[in-house]
């Protein structure tokens, strides 16, 4: 945006060449039209923010090369894949310091090998370089040291910093608010330390303020270019109703256990850091509501969002940036582990390494493509449990795939049970639209006109169509054009609404269709039901004519195809 001069993306036309030289998504879903008429970017500031110096550095590199300075070319993706490994090798050096203020070094190092190569943090690290979450690590692991120096030594520039660093994290990615909550309850143990926290915040009331302040300025950039581009210094920008946070009914179940992404699931070796709560309460009474207090909220925000699943990704990894955090619990496990017996101790070494293999295997597994990132199920993964290579048949017992595309074609009809839930002959109308002047069967077809542009349609609620995830939606109707397409458009329209806006919206434009006037053609059209963000959500087909002159339909047949057990 910077490079092309069009910060508020006025003209697409350039994001559209470079996706199609380079491939680099399915579909410009990163953006979408505004409340003013122009593009408005999806996703906040704060991973251009950081990443910044690097691309500014390829930039350089472009000028100096052959290389178009176009933003993607290869210059730019070495400078920010190396920029990301440095913000890696900085997050887990500051962690150290971090942990060797609670624990010794035999402790710490432990605890940085099971975070490192144990978890899916090794995955984000090397293979997810484009995500925020390795640097949010590196962000938690500053948040924790600056508030320890703060907390020793009540000095400005470390509130600043804090404040600095904290409103990165936000910009980052909102939902990180949370890592409020870390300095709030630094050293607060119980009610009274709450009341001793204010105290001290009233004391160092300065200190408190200039960290709002950092926030808030580096938050501002984000809310001049929301109110540039929609008017609005605060704006949603996820402006897609199948996603969104549903707080009052999270799915934490999933997020912790579930076959298609759970995070005690793919990285199991993470319960010991759970376990560890209960030694850190033990070892450092003071720290441990801070710890367990984000960590929850945390985890209740990363579940609370409608496709909890985060799309393509090993194991978790919205819950990534939380273990620099969750090293601490973590220290306490080892801590305790290694003042246990020898026996005691040889089984958890063991246990412990072993995990680590399956880590690195299923991480190999998920780069060849054994495991897929976001359509897991129990089925699946037992039958490619340690495989090294997939069947046809293993992949059957995979999700079904939601192409991006839009493009739904049902093919293997055999696997289905066909259930009609919707048929409209047009032989019940009362008013002048019901019509016998052109009918393809009975004695009545249906009139639209500039006065009439919906057609009487279904409405369903997906719960009312399956008692599974998804099924396959057939639509037919029959059409008679009175005027050339192109100057009177219609279309037959499927989406699903949710509390009133659209979401998996498919249009059969008719005008792209080889119609001939004045006769009935028939058409058809498959719809996969996308993944629903409530059961209630609406299912709605309909004819939408977007002319102004007449055209006739008849028969519109809605048809479930339900998976069979």
């Amino acid at each position: 945006m910077f490079l092309h001069g069009d910060l508020l993306l006025n003209d697409i036309s350039w994001i559209h060449e470079i996706i199609q030289h380079y491939n680099n998504t399915e579909t410009l879903y990163q953006a979408h039209i505004g409340p003013q008429g122009n593009w408005v970017m999806k996703y906040s500031m704060g991973l251009a923010v950081i990443y910044a110096p690097f691309f500014f550095i390829g930039h350089c590199i472009t000028l100096l090369t052959d290389y178009p300075a176009d933003g993607f070319s290869l210059p730019y993706q070495y400078a920010l894949s190396y920029g990301y490994l440095l913000y890696i090798i900085i997050g887990i050096f500051l962690l150290r310091k971090v942990l060797l203020k609670f624990f010794n070094d035999k402790v710490t190092t432990i605890v940085l090998l099971i975070i490192i190569f144990g978890t899916n943090y090794f995955h984000v690290a090397i293979f997810s370089t484009a995500m925020p979450h390795g640097w949010l690590f590196t962000i938690f692991a500053l948040i924790l040291w600056l508030t320890m120096r703060w907390h020793e030594t009540f000095r400005m520039k470390y509130a600043i910093l804090l404040g600095v660093v904290m409103g990165l994290a936000i910009l980052s990615r909102p939902t990180e608010i949370v890592c409020l909550l870390i300095p709030f309850l630094w050293g607060v143990k119980n009610k009274a330390g709450i009341k001793e926290k204010i105290t001290l915040f009233k004391q160092y009331r300065k200190h408190v303020l200039a960290a709002g302040l950092a926030v808030f300025l580096i938050g501002l950039p984000q809310l001049i270019y929301w109110k540039l581009a929609t008017g609005s210094f605060f704006y949603v920008s996820y402006q897609n109703p199948q996603e969104g946070l549903d707080l009052f009914t999270p799915h934490t179940l999933n997020v912790l256990f579930s076959f298609r992404k759970g995070w005690l699931v793919y990285t199991p070796i993470m319960i010991f850091a759970l376990i560890g709560f209960y030694f850190l309460r033990k070892q450092y009474q003071t720290v441990l509501p801070s710890i367990l207090v984000y960590f929850l909220f945390n985890l209740w925000l990363v579940s609370s969002w409608t496709t909890w699943w985060y799309a393509q990704s090993f194991s978790h990894r919205a819950l990534v940036e939380s273990y620099a955090v969750l090293a601490l619990p973590l220290g306490s496990f080892i801590h305790h582990v290694l003042n246990r017996k020898v026996l005691q101790k040889t089984l958890f070494f063991v246990f412990a390494a072993m995990l680590m293999g399956l880590n690195f295997l299923q991480t190999w597994q998920m780069k060849e493509g054994i495991l897929h990132g976001s359509s897991m199920t129990m089925a699946y993964y037992l039958a490619v449990f340690g495989k090294t290579s997939v069947t046809e048949e293993d992949k059957r017992l995979l999700l079904i795939h939601q192409p991006f595309s839009g493009e739904d074609k049902l093919e293997n009809e055999e696997d289905y049970q066909k259930k009609l839930i919707g048929y409209f002959d047009y032989e019940e109308g009362k008013n002048s639209n019901y019509t016998k002047r052109f009918v393809h069967s009975g004695d009545y077809s249906f009139r639209m006109d500039k006065n009439q542009v919906y057609s009487p349609g279904l409405k369903m609620e997906f719960e009312d169509i399956t008692d599974s995830y998804y099924a396959w939606i057939r639509t037919t109707v029959y059409v008679y054009p009175m005027h050339i397409l192109k100057e009177n458009p219609a279309s037959l329209v499927i989406h699903f609404s949710h509390k009133g806006k659209a979401y998996k919206y498919k249009a059969i434009d008719f005008e792209l269709k080889e119609l001939k006037l004045n006769q009935w053609h028939k058409i058809s059209v498959d719809y996969l039901t996308p993944e629903v963000r409530r059961t209630s959500d609406t299912l709605k087909v309909y004819v939408w004519l977007r002319g102004d002159k007449e055209i006739y339909i008849d028969d519109l047949e809605v048809v479930a195809f339900i998976p069979k057990e």
